[in-house]
């Protein structure tokens, strides 16, 4: 591969990385500044009503978490696997309730909240395949930095 072809990949690699941190710091720091109306909402779910207030502290903690980890290059395998599993979550979510659910609240934040379910669904699986990309890109670096090293 080219130097320049490597690096641009690099620079992907981190954009990519940087666009998934803002994207948690974003929805936790929402759900966060409008807390009464995100518990509400979740409380209105059919899925998780009866989880709804440690889900109101939890979901946008964890969020946070995970942002600060995939910011932290030790962390950032962690934090990506983190990142896709709880987008692959959040993506089921959407699917269970537009399938199952007759009445469809959005718990979600700021800008995502003005998205239609439909909108919601192709956003989660354009950043879970984002994810799955940078997870393993990673993986195959890790690879190859340990069978260097041997």
């Amino acid at each position: 591969m080219k130097f320049q072809t490597i690096v641009q990949m690099k620079w992907l690699k981190e954009l990519l990385t940087i666009l998934c941190a803002f994207l948690f710091i974003y929805a936790a720091t929402s759900k966060l500044l409008d807390f009464e109306n995100f518990r509400a909402q979740i409380g209105q779910s059919p899925v998780l009503s009866a989880y709804a207030d440690i889900l109101a502290l939890v979901v946008p903690i964890v969020e946070l978490i995970i942002a600060a980890m995939l910011i932290t290059k030790k962390l950032r395998l962690v934090g990506l696997l983190a990142f896709y599993i709880l987008m692959v979550a959040f993506t089921a979510y959407i699917i269970v309730i537009m399938n199952f659910s007759d009445f469809i609240p959005c718990s979600c934040g700021g800008i995502l909240e003005k998205m239609g379910w439909g909108e919601h669904l192709v956003f989660n699986i354009i950043f879970c395949l984002i994810a799955f990309f940078l997870v393993m890109t990673l993986e195959v670096e890790n690879t190859i930095k340990k069978l260097r090293t041997h």
